[in-house]
């Protein structure tokens, strides 16, 4: 068993293009937990998943991020991953002239001293085991890093990462966007696969269908780049089914976004590979 994760976020603001995107968001996630944030379009969730990572674009302007008692905001990207940040991406970047098993290896010796890499054949079993449980097609392992992907193989292909790169908090950025039931069923037996106690889990989703085969221990609604209502799994079923109109009446809330269309906000992939302690 690994060390305790608390990984707290405390009134986090950040901006893009001097635009404020989130206003205030307040979470603490322990480990064997699973959160889920849903809202509309344009409220900040991608944000959210992309402040916490790092992302260049974007500015924090107030509050605090610390996972196991660490200042996240001191740390530059890599540094997060070395740390246990692990960003499944909404939209994974093609990333030619790098295989999948380079990356991979590469990404798991850089969290180790030098001269105790994990050994060629240990890494070819394990990625083959994960492969076969993701029931991915053993070719990929030696493709380029997503280049010609379907849009769930990309999906898959970032399970796989985090089931090889074991973080300690994983950030789900619409992991089920572009896949279809049976693909569904098969990332989120990844996802489940790897709950513990000591990781945490963060999964951005629009969808309660993707909660039904990865059941969440909260649910947090996000309106106006903030945290508005948290509950159980019973929030979502009700959202799923009633929308978030009756959320906006009970809480006085004007209908506005705060991130515009989400696609502008797409998120590249980090193309250093990560290392997690």
């Amino acid at each position: 068993m690994g060390e305790a994760v608390k990984f707290v976020i405390d009134g986090l603001k950040a901006n893009i293009e001097n635009k404020e995107i989130l206003r205030g968001v307040s979470l603490t996630i322990n480990g064997g937990e699973v959160h889920a944030i849903m809202g509309p379009n344009g409220t900040g969730k991608s944000t959210l998943a992309s402040a916490i990572m790092g992302h260049p674009k974007y500015e924090v302007t107030a509050g605090r991020i610390t996972l196991n008692g660490e200042d996240v905001l001191e740390m530059d990207v890599d540094e997060r991953g070395r740390a246990g940040l692990f960003l499944a991406m909404q939209y994974p970047a093609e990333i030619p002239g790098v295989t999948n098993a380079d990356f991979l290896r590469s990404a798991i010796n850089a969290r180790r001293e030098e001269g105790n890499e994990i050994s060629l054949i240990k890494f070819i079993r394990q990625l083959e085991a994960k492969m076969k449980e993701l029931e991915m097609n053993p070719e990929f392992a030696h493709r380029y890093l997503n280049e010609g992907f379907s849009g769930g193989e990309k999906k898959r292909n970032e399970i796989l990462q985090m089931m090889m790169l074991e973080p300690k908090l994983v950030i789900l950025d619409e992991i089920d966007s572009g896949l279809d039931i049976d693909a569904l069923k098969i990332v989120a037996g990844g996802v489940n696969a790897m709950r513990s106690d000591d990781r945490g889990f963060l999964i951005i989703t629009h969808y309660q269908r993707l909660l039904n085969y990865i059941k969440p221990d909260f649910v947090h609604v996000m309106m106006q780049g903030r945290i508005v209502k948290s509950g159980g799994p019973e929030l979502a079923e009700r959202l799923e089914a009633e929308g978030y109109d009756w959320v906006k009446e009970e809480l006085g809330i004007v209908d506005e976004t705060v991130g515009g269309p989400e696609e502008e906000f797409k998120v590249p992939m980090n193309t250093v590979a990560p290392k997690y302690n």
